[in-house]
């Protein structure tokens, strides 16, 4: 293993242009050496950003099955090729990051990890929302007790999306990885599981609003923890008015934030890992911590993405634990898993 980890990044739309090529660029410790997408403008778009990178096909990627010169694989392309994509790196000798989800089903997650611990590489799944700024200062105010008894856990990732644009997704049925409970739904899934604990009891809402729109687009979902905490889970891409980004309800008040994170839109404007004010959130978006009539501003702690792969470059060159054990995205697999059977037996009884 050299110094630097030799990266091929597989996929340059949204997930590979926006959560992991910037962060991988801003690392001393990675190099992009391959950029796998079969898009002629998306292949051009990696071009201009990271020009030492050897742009490929995914045809041509597949064909070249010597791995040789290559430390670590990527894969942030559509869900139903993750699998495979990360079997194929695994079995080549590549350590192996996979974007959400993690997997199809909790079996294929299960063996994807049976296989790499087989194989004597590196598996590790892609939470970035781990290190949003919100879910940073939630995670400090409840390390302080800032909340008392923590009772109810509500959060949201709510949008107003009328159309689907990207080709793939308008496809997707819920067998191939589409819909809002595989993408941002395993995201507060995993947020809920890691702050709280695991889960006893489960139930989910899953409804289709936009006409093309083949799996779910409208979710909602409750989990009750073993730690006797209740989380209520909204994804929707049909809001024209959203609600707060998160409310967490104690004995001791309670803290509310408005707004989602900033290192999404900032990098899409071009403010990049480490840049001045990256993940820096304005004071007027901060949350607030008490009770009506007597609450205070919580600053936000700064986002940092960057942190998911500073802490996998420690896991590759010096032995640290991967930053998110892959096992965490299986238990959320389950939860996605019960959720649709509950949906499916109830959708077949009315």
């Amino acid at each position: 293993m050299t110094q630097v980890i030799r990266t091929a990044l597989l996929g340059y739309g949204l997930a590979g242009r926006v959560f992991h090529a910037p962060s991988l660029a801003a690392l001393p410790q990675f190099s992009i050496d391959v950029i796998v997408a079969s898009d002629p403008g998306r292949q051009a778009e990696a071009r201009r950003d990271h020009p030492g990178a050897a742009v490929l096909s995914r045809a041509e990627w597949e064909l070249r099955r010597d791995r040789t010169g290559i430390d670590l694989v990527v894969v942030a392309t559509p869900p139903a090729s993750h699998v495979p994509l990360a079997e194929a790196a695994l079995e080549g000798g590549c350590d192996v990051v996979v974007d959400k989800p993690f997997a199809l089903t909790s079996a294929q997650g299960e063996a994807l990890i049976a296989l790499a611990t087989e194989r004597g590489r590196l598996l590790s799944s892609y939470q970035n929302r781990r290190w949003d700024g919100e879910f940073l200062t939630l995670q400090r105010l409840l390390a302080e007790g800032a909340l008392g008894e923590v009772w109810r856990f509500e959060s949201r990732l709510e949008r107003n999306q009328p159309a689907i644009t990207k080709v793939w997704k308008a496809e997707a049925g819920v067998a191939d990885g589409g819909g809002l409970l595989f993408d941002l739904g395993t995201h507060l899934i995993d947020q809920a599981l890691l702050l709280f604990g695991p889960v006893v009891h489960s139930y989910g809402e899953l409804r289709a609003r936009r006409p093309m729109e083949r799996a779910e687009d409208d979710v909602f979902i409750a989990l009750e923890h073993a730690s006797g905490v209740i989380s209520h889970l909204w994804v929707n891409a049909n809001v024209a008015q959203n609600g707060p980004r998160l409310r967490v309800l104690g004995s001791g008040g309670a803290y509310v934030k408005g707004r989602a994170d900033v290192q999404e839109s900032q990098i899409q404007a071009g403010v990049l890992p480490g840049m001045p004010g990256y993940g820096v959130e304005p004071e007027d978006a901060w949350g607030r911590l008490g009770s009506d009539g007597n609450t205070v501003p919580v600053p936000t702690e700064r986002g940092n993405f960057s942190r998911y792969y500073e802490l996998l470059a420690a896991a590759i060159l010096d032995g640290g634990p991967v930053p998110v054990d892959p096992a965490d995205s299986v238990a959320g697999l389950r939860i996605v898993e019960e959720l649709r059977a509950a949906h499916v037996q109830r959708t077949a009884s009315t």
